[in-house]
């Protein structure tokens, strides 16, 4: 108790309360003040009177868990729980498994990923430059060989045609003594 009145007296010190003309307050004789002039509000305004009935509900439904409690009823709890009965050994194997392995997550290797990151996007982008490179350099190829396929092409033709000329004239030439 005497700890208590220490408190508060260390309170109303830190705050400030009193002032030396009306000499001290204290910290409880206001509050004691505020709650009387709260409940002559209170008295005087029915729908203040209805509010202050219906702070305790306010509060109770702000509760985090009584969303929980509403929603999902503990005899539901217990089914689902039941239902999981099978899987749950080889969940707790798997979270036994990771928590095995969380050694390596925390390697020096994992932990200087974000190190790296700028190397391999620098490198990312040299690849990037090379397959641009290379795929003009494919086109480029692939023009070159169209070009020596036509050319090629037309070669063959003009043999072709070389041939046929000489053949024809051979065979004229041939022709002409044997008519003389």
């Amino acid at each position: 108790m005497q700890q208590l009145q220490w408190r508060l007296e260390e309170l109303e010190r830190r705050v400030g309360v009193g002032d030396g003309a009306c000499g001290p307050r204290k910290v409880a004789d206001e509050l004691v003040k505020v709650q009387v002039a709260l409940n002559n509000i209170a008295g005087k305004r029915e729908r203040i009177k209805i509010l202050f009935k219906k702070i305790e509900d306010v509060i109770k439904y702000l509760d985090p868990q009584y969303i929980d409690r509403m929603a999902v009823p503990d005899a539901i709890k217990l089914q689902f729980i039941l239902a999981e009965e099978q899987v749950i050994p080889s969940r707790a194997a798997l979270l036994e498994q990771v928590k095995n392995l969380q050694p390596i997550l925390d390697s020096a290797s994992i932990q200087g990923v974000p190190d790296h990151a700028a190397k391999l996007q620098r490198l990312s982008q040299i690849h990037i430059q090379q397959q641009e490179q290379r795929q003009n350099l494919t086109d480029g190829v692939k023009m070159l060989l169209e070009d020596y396929n036509k050319i090629t092409l037309l070669l063959s033709k003009q043999f072709v045609q070389w041939n046929e000329i000489l053949t024809q004239l051979e065979a004229a030439k041939e022709a002409k003594p044997a008519v003389e």
